[in-house]
């Protein structure tokens, strides 16, 4: 036998085992006519997200409601207040926590960006009482930077390049607080943010080792050593507050969102304020009063008394810049734009939004917290557990309906299981004080008596039907 007729034997062979053994595809398993597949198939792209949804949620449910998931979590909890803080159970505890959230809200929505999808670090991760080393209040500040710093990266205006976001804890000692150098946006949290002095020297390390940019924070320090009301400064340079920063002409009073802006400053800023003199430029530049201020060619800066002052001011900024882009983009030039009069409208737009929102002669929201208020429900709605603190509940409380018998207090004679309250089983005690609240009408002081009493015509008549009123046993007369 030949070689040549070897190789059209093996060639065979191997396509005759090709053929016999080949996986049989999706399409093959797939019957056209049936049903089910015809209806997956017709159905929309938004439906079909919505029932994988259900799903998903159904799978966590089933998880929740597991008898085993069920003895592992009260096995943690009876750990825990039965040794005390133990640092292992606190953190099962929360990595448990962190993942129903995740699985049920995990960060979907229209303002996510792509770099934060799926499981989410909490921003609130000062757990238990606050540091000897905070100032007062510097917890809530710290919350609300690290807030602050996943609005910005949510928004997609977060850069790596020299861009922070800066909160003045004290006007006493002038400490500053500031996200690590390394971090993204996304990964800032209450403790990992570095507490400096005015000239830049660490204070409180925070929880990781790494330092800070002080090349970026040398504008911050420079505002905040001028101006005392200042205790927020943003610092973006996204493409549209870049592009404007490098027009002549800066922001153009073409909209409602720059109007609402005020006076703008402007200063030739390239990455350095080593030189005195040309720091005392750049505070006389920014000026008393300006609350935005355009770095050429390299974005801008915007001021606040408040952290939601200066995110109203960096979001209008930002908005601003877009549309003066995209006009000109279109309209070949600033001759083709037409110009507002800042002066005229100034009461009617910047006074307006300086004067805070007012609800019955009080001023109930200042400059940019209602709307700061808001983006932090969406963040907690998704599970990032910001430690915001509300400064007004959006639910009113609904008003008592009116009893015929008004329940009394009570007091429960139950005693606690095992004689000892941190050995009680959590579910056994949820279900005790359910109990207790059924009981609760049993259990009260005074005595009621059930009385029919009948019921009168609109014409004064009395009708043979009747209704059920409850009176105390010593006034069975009355009614």
């Amino acid at each position: 036998m030949s070689l040549v007729e070897v190789r059209q034997i093996a060639g065979s062979l191997t396509l005759s085992l090709s053929s016999n053994d080949s996986k049989e595809r999706y399409f093959d398993r797939v019957d056209e006519s049936d049903a089910e597949y015809l209806r997956s198939r017709n159905m929309s792209p938004d439906l079909r997200q919505d029932f994988n949804m259900m799903e998903q949620k159904k799978r966590v449910t089933q998880i929740l409601q597991s008898p085993v998931f069920k003895d592992e979590l009260e096995g943690l909890i009876q750990d825990q207040m039965t040794k005390g803080n133990n640092p292992t159970g606190l953190l099962a505890l929360r990595q448990i926590a962190d993942l129903v959230m995740a699985s049920t809200v995990g960060g979907v929505g229209p303002l996510t960006s792509p770099i934060s999808l799926g499981m989410v670090t909490p921003v609130n991760d000062l757990f238990g009482i606050e540091s000897p080393s905070f100032a007062k209040g510097e917890k809530q500040s710290r919350c609300r930077l690290a807030s602050l710093y996943r609005l910005v990266d949510l928004f997609s205006w977060a850069r790596f390049t020299s861009s922070y976001i800066t909160v003045r804890v004290n006007k006493e000692q002038d400490h500053v607080l500031i996200g690590p150098r390394g971090l993204s946006f996304a990964e800032v949290t209450g403790a990992n943010l570095v507490k400096v002095n005015i000239i830049g020297e660490v204070v409180d390390q925070g929880s990781t080792d790494l330092g800070i940019d002080h090349f970026g924070f040398a504008p911050h320090a420079a505002i905040y050593s001028m101006r005392p009301d200042v205790r927020c400064i943003i610092h973006i340079h996204t493409p549209a507050t870049a592009a404007v920063s490098a027009m002549k002409c800066g922001i153009l009073p073409i909209s409602q969102e720059a109007l609402l802006l005020g006076d703008v400053s402007c200063f030739g800023y390239h990455g350095s304020l080593e030189n005195k003199e040309e720091k005392v430029e750049f505070q006389k530049a920014l000026g008393p009063t300006a609350k935005v201020m355009m770095l050429r060619n390299h974005g801008l800066l915007a001021l606040g008394e408040t952290v939601e002052e200066a995110f109203h001011y960096v979001y209008h900024s930002q908005q601003a810049c877009e549309i003066q882009v995209n006009a000109l983009s279109c309209s070949g030039g600033v001759d083709n734009l037409v110009l507002l009069d800042r002066e005229k409208f100034k009461p009617l737009t910047q006074g307006v939004a300086a004067a805070g929102l007012v609800v019955d002669n009080e001023v109930k929201w200042k400059v940019g917290e209602a709307e700061f208020e808001s983006l932090m429900r969406m963040l907690d709605n998704l599970g990032y557990r910001t430690g915001y603190s509300y400064r007004n509940p959006i639910v009113r409380e609904k008003p008592r309906s009116k009893n015929d018998v008004e329940i009394p207090a009570t007091v429960s004679a139950v005693p606690p299981e095992d004689g000892e309250i941190g050995l009680r089983s959590p579910f056994k005690f949820m279900a005790q004080k359910q109990q207790r609240e059924r009981t609760r009408w049993l259990n009260s002081p005074n005595s009621y008596l059930r009385v029919s009493v009948p019921e009168h015509s609109p014409s004064g008549d009395v009708s043979p039907r009747t209704k059920t009123m409850w009176m105390k046993s010593s006034q069975p007369g009355t009614g």
